[in-house]
């Protein structure tokens, strides 16, 4: 096994490729082989933008939980359109813990109010292209007069809020309805989530 100690890496330059609503830095860097060498200067394009928020509201008196649907423009190739049906998401743009970012965008995208949250998964989105790193939260709240269309005008949204049982989430995960990363890990969670109080019911 290769010794973490004596890993080395080295930005050698990085310079912005591309400025706009994301940005592309050029990035020239070395690092440890596993022969214990030295690469030689590799150069590549890193993606950059802000880390990302997801938040799965769930109403346990209900066995229910919020998700929302909006085009997204990556998904173009997506059957049958681009319009993705997922868990609340946002970017962290400001200098709120990502929890505050959570409940924030929980109330701007679908008008859930949200006391606390609970952080079921930190990853790497697409480490070998970008630094993002996404969080995703899971909180309990009350559901029973949520719906309709949110989102903010001065950042094109245009969200509709639906609120779907459990069990109808999970299906929909399970027959490749629901695609996008965030939304698959949340779900599998609460997937398992259930399934375990279910067996310890028993």
């Amino acid at each position: 096994m290769s010794m973490k100690s004596n890993r080395r890496w080295k930005i050698e330059s990085r310079d912005a490729a591309y400025q706009g609503f994301y940005n592309i830095d050029a990035v020239s860097y070395s690092r440890s082989m596993h022969s214990g060498d030295m690469s030689d200067v590799i150069s590549c394009e890193l993606f950059v933008r802000g880390d990302v928020v997801g938040v799965l509201p769930y109403d346990p008196v209900r066995d229910e939980v919020a998700l929302i649907e909006q085009f997204r423009i990556g998904a173009m190739n997506n059957k049958p359109d681009p319009w993705l049906v997922q868990i609340i998401a946002g970017m962290i743009d400001t200098d709120e813990s990502p929890a505050q970012v959570a409940i924030r965008e929980a109330q701007e995208e679908a008008g859930i109010t949200i006391g606390d949250v609970t952080l079921i998964a930190h990853y790497l989105a697409s480490p070998g292209a970008s630094p993002e790193e996404n969080y995703i939260f899971y909180a309990e709240t009350d559901l029973s007069q949520i719906g309709g269309t949110h989102g903010l005008l001065e950042e094109d949204e245009d969200i509709l809020v639906k609120v779907v049982s459990a069990e109808q989430a999970i299906a929909m995960l399970d027959a490749g309805e629901i695609r996008n990363a965030l939304s698959v890990v949340a779900l599998q969670w609460l997937k398992i989530k259930r399934l375990t109080e279910q067996l310890s019911a028993l």
